[in-house]
């Protein structure tokens, strides 16, 4: 039964009614970690996550991969504790078992600026203890064993030596590397940094980012404030204080640059972009309605109109923007035909320059309005959507109304609100453009 409620605890969520109002509770640990709640009695889940600055843009320099190879062996195994908690050893298969018997589900994460561990468990005080005091352990004590990190790696240099031969993700990485350089954003996972990685550096990050008070814990389900707040001081009460992080360097946003790559692939990959948007700033709102009417509307935006419905040359194209602790991307892109590529990417940034000049137009406008409004409630119709946007909220520093406040947000957004901040975002000469497959 306690499998049963886990394994549906999601679907059951999505049957209630969409929330008119968040009420995100927060408040700071005396250790320094930041808590967000959401109390949801619906059913007897709690769901949380535990993020640190420990993404991919901390990895040491030459050994890009260390923040993921960090967080996906956290559960390979358990030092020993000391007093006041003296808790033996334990193995991954101990970790599991545990875990297992208790219903509960744990999940890592890393992108770019974060890492961290979530938790899915049932709300009874029982399974509860028992599953928050196993990740509580996995976010102190990972012992790191020796033959699982020789396992992990080999299998994250099969996966390296495996994207290589696939051009999108040799197009992908490309991307990254060409818009942002030198700077952390740009370091890839090779099989070269990989390789350089010991286990060593794992323990040596694991203790200078998964730190208490760089801590932030989010949570949602069938808790009380009481509740959340003893599991918050559980999760962190084997953490080190961390020392300062050094600040990291700008991003340097220059003139456009062009990399194409040779592939025998019957599609070209293109990519356009350049560092955009930090999360949070003000012309978040104009970008985001005006990019779902410039590309990200799918059968709706321009770029799928004008490279697709009129012209025939892509099965798709599309533009995003990836808002990030510093400059995140601009991107644009699609796959064409070999012999089609000159003139794909022609009409792409013809597309994006005459969008810049003259923004959407009104029905575009109202039509990526609707779509928006209509679609937020899909957004946080249930617990693990809302755990991951009061996450972001918290490692972001957003206002607490974030949610509340989105649709109000989205409809005030007008026609020449949006010129100006592509104005400010967007430059066709300081666009790189990337292409994987003909060269010519």
């Amino acid at each position: 039964m306690k499998r049963l409620l886990i394994a549906f605890g999601l679907s059951l969520v999505a049957l209630a009614p969409a929330r008119a109002t968040l009420k995100i509770q927060s408040w700071t640990l005396d250790n320094g970690a930041k808590v967000l709640f959401v109390e949801n009695h619906a059913i007897p889940i709690v769901d949380l996550r535990v993020d640190f600055d420990a993404g991919s843009r901390r990895d040491p320099q030459g050994k890009a991969g260390t923040a993921a190879l960090t967080n996906a062996m956290l559960a390979r195994g358990l030092h020993a504790s000391t007093s006041p908690f003296s808790e033996p050893a334990m193995t991954e298969a101990e970790i599991s078992n545990t875990l297992a018997d208790t219903a509960a589900q744990r999940g890592g994460d890393v992108t770019q600026d974060y890492g961290g561990v979530g938790l899915r468990t049932l709300s009874s005080a029982a399974e509860r203890d028992k599953s928050v005091a196993i990740i509580a352990r996995l976010l102190a004590q990972p012992s790191f064993p020796q033959d699982f990190f020789e396992r992990d790696k080999a299998r994250t240099l099969a996966g390296i030596r495996e994207d290589e031969t696939k051009p999108d993700a040799i197009a992908g990485k490309a991307f990254w590397r060409t818009l942002y350089g030198a700077h952390p954003y740009g370091q890839q996972e090779t099989v070269a940094t990989v390789e350089a990685i010991t286990r060593d550096d794992l323990a040596a990050f694991h203790q200078r980012h998964y730190v208490a008070n760089r801590a932030v814990i989010s949570m949602i389900g069938d808790l009380t404030r009481g509740d959340a707040d003893a599991i918050a001081r559980q999760l962190t009460a084997r953490l080190p204080q961390g020392q300062p992080l050094p600040a990291l360097p700008e991003v340097s946003i220059g003139p456009g640059r062009e990399e194409r790559i040779a592939h025998p692939a019957s599609q070209t990959h293109v990519m356009l972009g350049m560092p955009a948007i930090v999360r949070g700033e003000p012309d978040y709102f104009p970008l985001l309605v005006g990019n779902y009417a410039l590309g990200g509307g799918g059968f709706v935006s321009r770029l799928m109109t004008e490279v697709r419905e009129k012209r025939g040359l892509s099965y798709g194209a599309y533009s995003y923007f990836v808002p990030l602790a510093q400059q995140g991307p601009f991107e644009a892109g699609f796959e064409t035909e070999r012999e089609q590529t000159a003139q794909a990417l022609k009409v792409m940034r013809e597309t994006i320059a005459t969008f810049l000049r003259d923004g959407p137009t009104r029905q575009e406008l109202k039509a990526a309005k609707d779509n928006l409004v209509g679609g937020f409630a899909l957004r946080i119709d249930d617990n693990k959507k809302i755990l991951d946007n009061i996450a972001a909220i918290g490692f972001y520093n957003l206002p607490l109304d974030y949610l509340d406040t989105w649709t109000a947000r989205v409809e005030k957004v007008t026609i020449e609100d949006i010129r100006r901040a592509f104005g400010r975002k967007v430059a066709m000469d300081k666009l790189s453009t990337v292409i994987v497959g003909n060269t010519k």
